[in-house]
């Protein structure tokens, strides 16, 4: 396995614009840093723990993770049309801002974000599975990409919060580039 192929792929897919950085972004906007902070922690949990079903997944239905795949991102593709509706939504219903910025809203997004899922379905059998077969170093290297994710989108929450005030200063201008990115990543993943 290359290494450095490994380090610079999961570090550019976790740390590029998806629903999970988006939110992140929306979230510390609305609610706080404190609020991203949770959110965040909910998110690497989710994302920890997708690692470890999509390691199993893969070493036991190798052959089926294609239409697995399809389903997910049809999805998937659903959610994040979704998330630009609820970015423009969101301004009047004060609900909506209520149940932002928790660890369980953070957690359940990353069960229905096509990026995380392929990502995590993807990652292991394409760099990990194929070159090693020790469990631990398998597992090590679930931890390993999780701390890279974990750092990822901490890089958002320290700009969402360098940024707070122009977010809430630009909010047109904000949601409708949030939801660009958003329906970016609903095309993307079909191509």
């Amino acid at each position: 396995m290359n290494i450095l192929s490994f380090l610079l792929y999961t570090f550019l897919v976790t740390v590029t614009p998806g629903p999970t950085n988006i939110d992140i972004l929306n979230t510390i906007k609305h609610r706080g840093t404190a609020a991203g902070i949770k959110y965040t922690y909910g998110a690497v949990i989710a994302i920890f723990l997708l690692l470890i079903i999509s390691t199993m997944l893969n070493m036991m239905l190798s052959q089926f993770i294609p239409s697995i795949l399809l389903v997910m991102k049809i999805i998937g593709t659903g959610y994040m049309l979704y998330l630009v509706y609820t970015i423009f939504k969101s301004q009047q219903d004060s609900q909506f801002h209520k149940n932002t910025g928790t660890f369980r809203a953070g957690f359940n997004l990353q069960f229905l974000n096509p990026k995380v899922i392929t990502f995590s379905l993807t990652v292991m059998p394409t760099f990990i599975l194929n070159s090693y077969h020790s469990i631990y170093i398998i597992y090590t290297f679930v931890i390993i990409i999780t701390g890279i994710g974990f750092f990822s989108l901490s890089i958002w929450v320290l700009c969402g919060t360098l940024l707070q005030r122009f977010l809430q200063n630009h909010d047109l201008l904000v949601k409708c580039t949030m939801a660009i990115f958003l329906i970016y990543a609903a095309i993307i993943i079909w191509i």
